[in-house]
């Protein structure tokens, strides 16, 4: 059984954006089962998001779903509200841990980009994250932890990934900055860079797909594609009070992916 993640006050709340499906979904379940509430966002799907609360709840914890489109910065001041009410809601005036993991795919060659396609993928993997959690800050105990959600392609190449993978590695690069000048407040700031996982990311391809599900299983040393339930403990531990001392790093959970 894995550790509970406790204070010895109140229970930790993390905040988990994208919350509602695949990773994040898994995430917030594995904390849960280490003893964390949390406040997730969804995008569009609330039947879905109320499905993780009705889960969470069966394990004892708390959870609270708030939408949130994470490429729309003009949004982010009423959500911040929205997080003020929810934490009431749970006894709370702050909260312990933010992972930035809300997303989108892109696929498309580098010569047929658009600009749009290019400026979509920044406001969600790139400028959403820089401005959610400069609005969370105020927010997150001392001592707190923030994962970014990064790709194992800003590693590796693939055609047709220039503009996603780009905004991932300007995400690295902003953990390492983020962990630099949020030191004095000893929070730790770190990337978790998901390989190739089975979930209705990029409308299902590696779970749905076999061609594209036998050819990530061939180029991985464990010998088959990812599941949620890789990835989602793997970010609850870096989390726990186990993990205190990673800070500023690039943890790849990929199950040795084109080594």
């Amino acid at each position: 059984m894995p550790t509970e993640i406790t204070s010895t006050s109140s229970p930790r709340i993390a905040i988990v954006t994208g919350g509602s499906r695949g990773i994040g979904r898994n995430t917030v379940l594995s904390l849960a089962r280490r003893g964390v509430d949390s406040i997730f966002t969804y995008h569009s799907n609330r039947a879905e998001a109320g499905h993780v609360v009705a889960a969470v709840q069966e394990t004892g914890r708390r959870a609270i779903a708030l939408r949130l489109d994470t490429g729309d910065v003009s949004s982010f001041d009423p959500f911040v509200q929205d997080v003020q009410q929810a934490l009431a809601s749970l006894r709370a005036k702050r909260f312990d841990y933010l992972v930035n993991n809300a997303g989108t795919s892109l696929h498309n060659a580098f010569d047929q980009t658009t600009e749009d396609e290019l400026d979509h993928v920044y406001r969600i993997h790139f400028k959403g994250v820089f401005f959610l959690t400069q609005k969370l800050l105020p927010f997150i105990n001392d001592n707190g932890r923030i994962v970014n959600i990064s790709s194992g392609l800003a590693r590796v190449t693939l055609p047709g990934s220039s503009a996603y993978a780009s905004m991932k590695g300007a995400v690295e690069v902003l953990t390492r900055y983020m962990a630099k000048e949020l030191g004095a407040r000893w929070i730790a700031v770190n990337t978790v860079a998901p390989g190739a996982v089975a979930t209705d990311f990029s409308g299902g391809m590696v779970r749905d797909n076999p061609e594209v599900n036998k050819r990530v299983a061939d180029m991985t040393a464990l010998g088959r594609v990812g599941e949620p339930e890789d990835i989602g403990p793997m970010i609850a531990a870096l989390l726990s009070d186990d993990n205190r001392w990673i800070n500023g790093q690039r943890i790849e959970v990929s199950g040795g992916m084109v080594l």
